[in-house]
């Protein structure tokens, strides 16, 4: 079986691990019972708050633990993606009460655990510096971009390997900036959407749903758009150290496409 067949979709990613969940809960969280009760119609798809955050987390546990048998190789991203979804039932869990009310700090909470997933990222990619396989080498600095033996070749004629560790170690360090900003961003982004929560509200599991939909959704933008920024930034000063170092120009740096 080639490996073609073992790659993951983007497409399929995005929808099953934010699109569709974010659907989910923000659709059909309603209670029937509750509908009924406040004078409104109840949808055949309202099939509740607990119905609909199982549903929601199960699509995404559900497609890693597919995705880990069909490939059996363990990817560190996927990994913290079921890590993720695991943790959002367990807190929800905990913040539910059997009254249907929510406990309180639940934005403080949310946002904490949102704000830890990259927050890990970024320690990860500092702690792989050293590693057989740096995770900037894995999104970045890699052969299918950089004309890597070519540079190392150069870096060695030249005896500048302490300045070439130190453009890698610069990149490495800008690189994780982007996720501590997405940390910060998620932890603020949790504690906007949960402002004015009415915690003890008949309908407050519902409204739960709705928030956690908006941020799994606007959380993925949240990391995504520093990443793809400072994944350009990171892209020049590369280039630029490299090319100060090496004497060679960006297109005899990276491979041509």
């Amino acid at each position: 079986m080639s490996q073609q067949t073992h790659q993951e979709h983007p497409l399929a990613n995005i929808l099953i691990n934010v699109l569709i969940p974010v659907l989910i809960l923000s659709y059909l969280s309603k209670d029937p019972a509750l509908q009924e009760q406040l004078g409104k119609e109840a949808k055949p798809w309202h099939i509740g708050p607990l119905n609909a955050i199982i549903v929601a987390l199960a699509l995404p546990l559900g497609y890693g633990i597919w995705h880990f048998a069909k490939t059996r190789k363990f990817n560190f991203f996927s990994g913290l993606g079921l890590f993720s979804v695991m943790l959002t039932g367990g807190l929800t869990l905990y913040l539910w009460n059997k009254d249907g009310s929510v406990k309180e700090h639940a934005g403080i909470l949310f946002g904490i655990k949102e704000g830890a997933i990259p927050l890990a990222l970024g320690v990860a990619v500092l702690l792989s510096q050293k590693s057989a396989t740096p995770l900037l080498n894995v999104f970045l600095y890699n052969d299918s971009l950089f004309d890597i033996p070519k540079i190392e070749k150069t870096v060695a004629e030249k005896n500048a390997e302490a300045s070439y560790s130190g453009v890698i170690k610069q990149a490495t360090h800008l690189f994780a900036a982007s996720f501590f900003i997405s940390s910060v961003l998620n932890v603020l982004l949790s504690l906007w959407f949960f402002r004015g929560f009415d915690r003890t509200a008949a309908d407050a599991l519902e409204v739960y749903n709705g928030i956690i939909g908006k941020l799994t959704g606007w959380g993925f933008a949240v990391i995504g758009v520093p990443l793809l920024i400072f994944l350009f930034f990171t892209l020049k000063k590369l280039l630029k150290g490299l090319s100060h170092v090496t004497g060679l120009k960006d297109d005899e740096l990276m491979l041509p496409r």
